[in-house]
């Protein structure tokens, strides 16, 4: 009755992961994130104390804010981390991340306009780049790359985009 398609072939995922050093980067910035909203809890506990709520319901924010920051902090850089995959090909930019949702986005050659390299405070001192692709839709960032690595992936791609565009 109905016709079947022919499945393609799925492509396999992109070879080359970030930097280890990206899960401690990560995990020092949910830390900051993390001391940030536990801040908040404790007004919001203290608070509820004051309204005369009880100890109970005070600790619930503090509790709260503690299970986050374990989960941001411990596991969830590490998963980020084997998520995160890139190549840069001759024709396209293939990216994959995500936790619970992967995207995979592919990138051609043709659309990016230019490409630079950002380092944080934080990724210098752990000699850490990230690399930003502009295209007519957006930036699309490549997070925590050695320094020598993002410099090379940056210059690839200029390379690249430049042959492309000359070539039209």
């Amino acid at each position: 009755m109905f016709a079947r398609r022919p499945r393609l072939a799925a492509r396999p995922a992109p070879p080359h992961h970030l930097d280890p050093r990206a899960k401690t980067l990560w995990r020092l910035n949910a830390l900051m994130e993390f001391a940030v909203l536990l801040a908040f809890a404790a007004v919001a506990a203290w608070g509820m104390y004051r309204l005369d709520l009880g100890w109970g319901w005070s600790v619930i924010p503090v509790a709260g804010a503690l299970l986050i920051g374990t989960i941001t902090v411990g596991p969830v850089p590490g998963l980020r981390w084997s998520r995160w995959r890139y190549e840069i090909g001759e024709q396209e930019v293939d990216l994959q991340h995500g936790l619970l949702t992967v995207t995979r986005t592919l990138i051609p050659m043709t659309r990016i306009q230019h490409v630079d390299t950002r380092r944080s405070p934080l990724q210098r001192r752990y000699g850490l780049s990230s690399v930003i692709l502009y295209t007519a839709a957006g930036a699309i960032e490549v997070p925590a790359l050695a320094d020598d690595i993002a410099g090379s992936v940056r210059d690839r791609i200029a390379e690249l985009a430049n042959t492309r565009d000359d070539l039209l």
